[in-house]
């Protein structure tokens, strides 16, 4: 189902003007029983509209309405339903279904063999786990044994996941503010790099010395017993970090015997034009998580893929999880992951990426309410502003945009309450992905007439 935006109110002006134009009775009565069966919350239920079919890039509502998806939950890497994936779930439904957890089975075996040798440097031992937030709990676990601190630095406004400990080093306000009392001790933040002017070409590190990475830095030396750096390798809002950002939080992190646990559970697998999205910034973490395209658009599964010599666990449970090593998951993976690579995706998303930030900035770069247009390879957005003196965000104007596209058949999320993020799936069509970027130009311009 498609939820309401980032930051919008259930009773948005624009939200209301939407389901008054399709006020369709399947789509109503579909509504209603959502609405009575789940637990309302944030960016989740109630729904805007109805799915009844996912395929490729595209999601189909009750009415038969269509929807070229530039969110998808960050899932549909490979788009939704490939048949390669479908077939090759099939035939493991057939082979074998389940595996109890004190059995191993082939297809696991692979899959983590597979990500071993896919990832660079020492990464090479991996643990499965249902879902990403899952994934960084486990990496939380492993940092803690093998450091033996327990205290975290990460970023706000960053999103790990909706676990406690997740929520705990994370920084988004929805998943923090309405949990009583304390979340994890020892969980320490700093502003993340927003610094779009250095990273952006308006200035350089030589102008600010890199002052965000310094203050990653300050921390773990003021603290002096941090376990791990916990982060996203660019933020998904999306956010590219400074050019030697990484490489100094890394050397930081050298310094103070902290490990550096990279999440790239949404930009990971080639989304932003490199199989690992760290690999832009030319350093390697001591554990990555990945998830969510992992299981093909179709099943739940995430890693947890860590140097050789952080396998130090063996003695209790750091993610004991009953579908640890199920093999119909693990199937899917590894059919995605040779999706990846025979149709060489990763390529794909840098150039496609490359093609649509040019015929962006060419189309909307000299509109007054666009701030910024930003991103990587196939996650790239486009900032809303009231003026770009002051970079004020213009929420109301980004959702009036964010009906028109969804009205003209293309939906998308809206990031840091007015940044239109645009993440397809790294197998659209360069036809589709013009057409979804004259829309959102489109869109734009209207908010002057």
């Amino acid at each position: 189902m498609i939820t309401h935006t980032e930051g919008e109110s259930n009773t948005s002006e624009a939200r209301r003007a939407w389901a008054a134009r399709h006020p369709d009775a399947a789509t109503r009565a579909l509504l209603a029983r959502d609405a009575n069966a789940f637990l309302h919350q944030s960016l989740s239920s109630p729904c805007l509209s109805t799915i009844a079919k996912a395929e490729g890039i595209w999601i189909e509502d009750t009415a038969g309405r269509r929807y070229m998806d530039f969110h998808g939950n960050s899932v549909h890497h490979i788009g939704y339903g490939h048949p390669r994936v479908v077939a090759a779930i099939k035939d493991q439904l057939d082979a074998l279904s389940f595996s109890p957890r004190r059995f191993t089975n082939d297809v696991s075996v692979e899959l983590a063999e597979t990500l071993g040798a896919l990832a660079p440097g020492d990464l090479g031992k991996v643990l499965f786990t249902t879902g990403g937030s899952d994934a960084n709990e486990v990496a939380l676990r492993i940092a803690r044994a093998a450091t033996g601190r327990f205290k975290t630095v990460s970023f706000w406004d960053a999103f790990h996941g909706a676990g406690f400990g997740a929520a705990s080093v994370g920084g988004e306000a929805t998943f923090r503010s309405h949990i009583a009392g304390p979340l994890l001790p020892g969980a320490e933040h700093v502003a993340p790099f927003n610094c779009y002017r250095c990273a952006y070409g308006h200035a350089g590190p030589e102008v600010c010395g890199l002052a965000c990475a310094r203050m990653v830095e300050f921390v773990l030396e003021r603290e002096g017993d941090v376990a791990a750096v916990i982060a996203e390798p660019m933020r998904a809002v999306p956010v590219v970090p400074p050019p030697g950002f990484w490489k100094a939080v890394r050397a930081a992190c050298n310094r103070a015997g902290a490990l550096l646990i990279m999440d790239e559970i949404p930009t990971g697998l080639g989304k932003t034009g490199r199989m690992f999205a760290f690999e832009h910034d030319e350093v390697v973490p001591d554990i990555v998580t990945l998830g969510k395209a992992l299981g093909g658009g179709i099943l739940p599964i995430a890693a947890v893929v860590a140097r050789a010599d952080l396998d130090v666990c063996g003695d209790f449970a750091i993610g004991h999880y009953t579908h640890e090593k199920n093999p119909v998951t693990a199937r899917a993976a590894l059919e995605t992951l040779a999706v990846i690579r025979d149709e060489g995706l990763v390529a794909r998303a840098a150039e496609l990426g490359a093609h649509a930030l040019a015929r962006l900035r060419e189309a909307v770069d000299d509109d007054p309410r666009v701030g910024e247009i930003r991103g990587r390879g196939l996650m790239f957005g486009v900032e809303i502003v009231a003026d770009r003196e002051s970079r004020a965000p213009a929420k109301e104007a980004a959702e009036r945009i964010y009906y028109r596209c969804l009205e003209a058949g293309l939906s998308f999320k809206i990031s840091a309450g007015s940044v239109l993020t645009l993440s397809p799936p790294l197998t659209i069509a360069q036809a589709d992905l013009d057409r979804a970027l004259d829309i959102v130009a489109d869109a734009i311009r209207a908010e002057a007439r």
